[in-house]
């Protein structure tokens, strides 16, 4: 019977010498368990479950790790669990041998291990396999969570992935259908002729846009580089070079704040189609959610964090002229000058990013944060964004105090982001100066993309683009609260010794 664990258990430092002296005795007897190189398993835990009518009373042979243990005497039941599920074992003295039992009852919740026997069903009609033969495959050295506490610290959780993935078996179900997104998202755009393509992660240039890079520096040319905040400008390079669709999963990076939506490492899907606008953009991506949700989730109607969201419903579409209107009670066509603009900001109490107070823009979109995002709790598209915050968006050739730019919103989040692309390179070099200027001014390190400009200079056609995030988009169709459920590995602060 493997030592215990949890409240009434010796000091842990007891336990992992017990581990390590039932290895050393393994060794000692000519049995290693880390010197096994290969088992051949050839059936998982939840076929024989499923399919137990094709199983009943043949072989099988599977392996994993030990996860629960109950002894009855010259008997014992046992629960596996491999990548697909779990199953009970049974494990009976008159099968193995007393000499095999004995050193079978000096193995550990957690250890790994291989089991060959037979397929049959319990009078309690629980499916077992009843094993004629075990072979230790690995020995766990440290016990897992307590039995029926589990692994709930989310600290714990997230700095050890490996056991919260063991003790946890619906974070493993959550990381799956992560991977079916990816894999339904690629689907859906290569379904449309997107070719994917790598842009690099280094680049030498610390770009005007409002994000924060992490600086690194590469040995053998002697250069300060820093690691992208976006894939665009490379795509939209691949656009003047000829391609009319391309997209890239790519990871992105950003030295900027932590909290339950944000990490500093994340992956973004972005998209850019040559001859589109945003129009043509709002309908791809509310047809590419509802063909993700309905594949992966086998609906478009989902409840995140308690709320029904009706993904596969119409998604509604205003202005954030609009929506302000609609949310503040405060029509922004009635500013004629900034000075309208800010009055309005000072009666409402609405507080504007310090050093932007100057444009209508601004406060046009502070009113917008202030008042309308948490409404949006069902699918919209707000669209119409002013120039002073789109920086690569196309003005609108009727209003160029907007641009051609959208973001939609679910559960009062913005999820994706995307734009008619600024294709006038001269237009596009002043609002780069703009930018760097602002970024100066904080004291920051800022350039223009000179050679992101001689592109345009060669001629970009009217292009549609669009990013989305896909940690939101695995948030919200995993019901997951914090953005780092979503990551195998986020980002963490040390533990200081």
């Amino acid at each position: 019977m493997p030592e215990q664990t949890g409240a009434s258990a010796p000091e842990l430092s007891e336990i992992l010498q017990i581990r390590r002296d039932k290895l050393k005795a393994l060794r000692e007897s000519g049995k290693d368990p880390f010197e096994v190189n290969k088992y051949g398993r050839g059936d998982y835990a939840a076929d024989i479950v499923a399919k137990f009518e094709e199983y009943e009373g043949k072989q099988v042979s599977v392996a994993g790790r030990i996860t629960g243990w109950r002894d009855m005497g010259k008997a014992s039941f046992l629960d596996l669990s491999d990548s697909s599920g779990k199953i009970q074992l049974f494990i009976k003295i008159d099968a193995l041998g007393e000499e095999n039992y004995a050193e079978f009852g000096t193995w550990d919740i957690g250890d790994i291990i291989g089991v060959k026997g037979e397929a049959f069903c319990t009078k309690r009609g629980e499916i077992s396999v009843k094993a004629a033969h075990l072979t230790l495959l690995s020995k766990s050295l440290k016990p897992l969570p307590e039995k029926w506490h589990g692994l709930r610290d989310t600290d714990i959780r997230y700095r050890q992935r490996y056991v919260d993935l063991i003790v946890n078996p619906e974070v493993r179900e959550t990381f799956k259908k992560r991977s079916m997104i990816i894999r339904e998202i690629r689907s859906f755009l290569d379904a449309r002729g997107y070719l994917e393509v790598d842009t690099p992660v280094l680049n030498t240039l610390s770009l005007g846009a409002a994000a924060r890079p992490f600086a690194t520096h590469l040995n053998a040319l002697g250069l300060d580089m820093y690691l992208r905040i976006e894939t665009e400008l490379y795509l939209k390079r691949l656009i003047v070079g000829g391609y009319d669709k391309v997209y890239e999963v790519g990871r992105i990076f950003r030295n900027e704040g932590m909290d339950s939506f944000h990490n500093p490492e994340f992956t973004s899907v972005e998209l850019y189609e040559a001859y589109i606008d945003y129009f043509d953009l709002m309908d791809l991506i509310e047809e590419l959610y509802k063909t993700v949700a309905q594949n992966v989730c086998g609906t478009g109607v989902i409840t995140y964090q308690g709320t029904e969201i009706d993904i596969g419903a119409k998604w509604e579409r205003l202005t954030m002229s609009e929506a302000v209107l609609k949310y503040a009670g405060v029509n922004p066509a009635g500013w004629k000058t900034d000075e309208d603009a800010r009055a309005a900001a000072k009666e409402k109490n609405v507080e504007v990013e310090e050093g932007k107070i100057a444009a209508k823009g601004h406060v046009l979109a502070a009113f917008f944060e202030a008042f309308c995002e948490d409404k949006l709790i069902q699918p919209t598209i707000i669209y119409d964004y002013p120039v002073e915050i789109s920086p690569l968006a196309k003005r609108k050739p009727k209003d160029p105090m907007f641009t051609e730019r959208f973001e939609y919103f679910i559960y009062g989040r913005e999820m994706g982001n995307a734009f008619s692309e600024l294709n006038d390179p001269i237009d596009q070099r002043e609002r780069f100066r703009k930018q760097v200027e602002e970024k100066r001014k904080q004291g920051l390190k800022a350039e223009i993309d000179e050679d992101y400009i001689n592109a345009l200079e060669y001629g970009l056609p009217p292009t549609g683009g669009l990013g989305l995030g896909l940690d939101r988009l695995v948030m919200l169709l995993t019901d997951s609260h914090s953005i780092r459920d979503v990551l195998l590995f986020p980002t963490m602060k040390p533990i200081q010794e």
